[in-house]
Parts: structure tokens; sequence; C-alpha cells
């Protein structure tokens, strides 16, 4: 199978939350100093998706990645993890958008790549959470989306995948070419080997701009937005403490309650 998984670069979500700066003006969060990048764990997991059927059957898996100041070492992971090749989306023009204008860019790119049976993403990036570009890949391309999974097996010619429901999951059965996005059930992605490592190296590495995926100027950056954002802020945590006394344990108790309840917590 021919397998494309869609990852995104995102600001380290194991950084210390003091190290979270925003740029209130611009709207825009400023990279911590220091800290590396990372792949959204959610989109390793759907890495790992790709390489156990690759495993299991062979085929091939391609990375894709969008996105502007990319490391190298970091986009490289899914190469180093067992996928075939890479290709970067870096170009400026490309950001700035929403969730569709990044899903339009996607799938330009993903034309441009060709054939596909399954096309991979996380369930949500680790940055914004917003969780809608797997769905408007799906939709750009008018092929079946299956959320959430946390297991996907090919048998057949066909898919068989488990979804994550509240209380449990429920089986799906899909024909490709599909879009699935995965969930962090699936389990931990494997770490690169050092072989990989070296290998990663070996690789190919595609590098193509808003023009080479021949982006429609209007379906992309800042102009192509159906969404604006108004305030990007950190929220203020303020905290009170309240001492209850009494002449006792017991008294205290009594005192306590008498206040939860003039509260309306009790």
């Amino acid at each position: 199978m021919n397998m494309i998984c869609c990852i995104k670069q995102v600001q380290d979500p194991e950084a210390p939350p003091a190290t979270f700066q925003i740029d209130a003006a611009a709207n825009r969060v400023i990279p911590p100093a220091g800290i590396p990048p990372v792949i959204s764990p959610f989109d390793e997991q759907a890495i790992e998706a790709a390489l156990r059927i690759k495993d299991a059957q062979g085929g091939k898996v391609t990375a894709l990645c969008m996105g502007t100041n990319l490391v190298s070492d970091v986009v490289k992971k899914p190469l180093a993890m067992g996928a075939d090749e890479l290709v970067l989306l870096e170009d400026a023009s490309l950001l700035g958008g929403d969730s569709y204008s990044i899903a339009y860019a996607l799938v330009q790119a993903i034309k441009k790549i060709g054939e596909y049976d399954i096309i991979f993403c996380g369930r949500q990036a680790a940055d914004w959470d917003r969780g809608q570009v797997g769905v408007g890949i799906a939709e750009l391309l008018g092929i079946p989306l299956v959320t959430l999974a946390q297991k996907v097996e090919a048998a057949d010619g066909n898919l068989r995948v488990e979804r994550v429901i509240t209380d449990g999951y429920n089986v799906v059965e899909v024909a490709p070419p599909v879009m699935i996005t995965v969930s962090n059930e699936l389990g931990e992605a494997r770490y690169p080997t050092m072989r990989g490592i070296m290998t990663a190296r070996r690789k190919p590495v595609t590098n193509w701009t808003a023009q080479d995926i021949e982006a429609d100027a209007s379906q992309i950056g800042p102009a192509s937005a159906r969404m604006k954002m108004m305030r990007l802020f950190i929220p203020a945590r303020v905290g009170e403490c309240e001492i209850i006394e009494g002449e006792n344990v017991a008294d205290s108790a009594v005192k306590l309650a008498e206040r939860l309840r003039e509260s309306r917590l009790l």
C-alpha cells in the first residue's frame, strides 16, 4: 500500500509552562529559546500506524510536512522511524491562514505526490488541538474519513479500523483510498534506532514551494482564512485561600460546612 502521513513540527508540549510566551499584538506564540521543537505526538502515532501496516505486508510510507523554520533533525524523524520519503512544504506564503488553507495546501501536495491508498494524520495537532485538517483533507479529496483510530489493519485489499468511542471502540471496514486520523490509544510510537538514524540521512527529501504544488494564491495565506483570531492570551490564574478556625476540629468542620453552603459549593 502507498501511505502518506501528514506531520507537523510543533513547540514541545512537554516544555515547562513558564517557557510559554505569546506576542499579544501579533496573536502568535513565541518559540521558547533553547527548547527544540518536536513532531506533534499524535502525528508520530500516525507514522507508527502506517509503519505497522508496512511491517505486516510491505508498502511505501511518505511523510509530508508543512511549515517554516523546519529543523532537519526533527522533520527527518519519520525517516529514522522507517518512512521511505519526506516531502517538505516550506514556504512562508502558505502560512498565516487557518485549517482550511492548511488542508488545501496539503491536498495540493498529495495530488503531486501521486497515488495513495491511505492518508494518515494525528487526531489533532498538539499545539492548537483543533482536529480539523484531517477532516478538511478528506472533504477536499472526496474520500472516506475514519477518525480516532486506535488500530488499523489491512487485509484482502480493505482496511479494518478500531475507532475510539466514549465507552470503548467500534470497528469500521473501509476500502481505500481513505483518510484516517490516529488517536493516542494506538500506543507509543517506536523510537528511531541508531541504524534508522543513519539510514535516514540517505533517504530522499523533496522540497516544494506553493508554486511547485500549483497552489491558488486565493486559497493560501491570511487572505484565505475563513476564521479570524480575535485575541490570543494566557489566562490569568487567581487563587484565594480562606482559613476556617474553630475551638476544636469538630467546630472547624461545622464552620467549614456552613461556609461551603454559603458559597453554594455543598
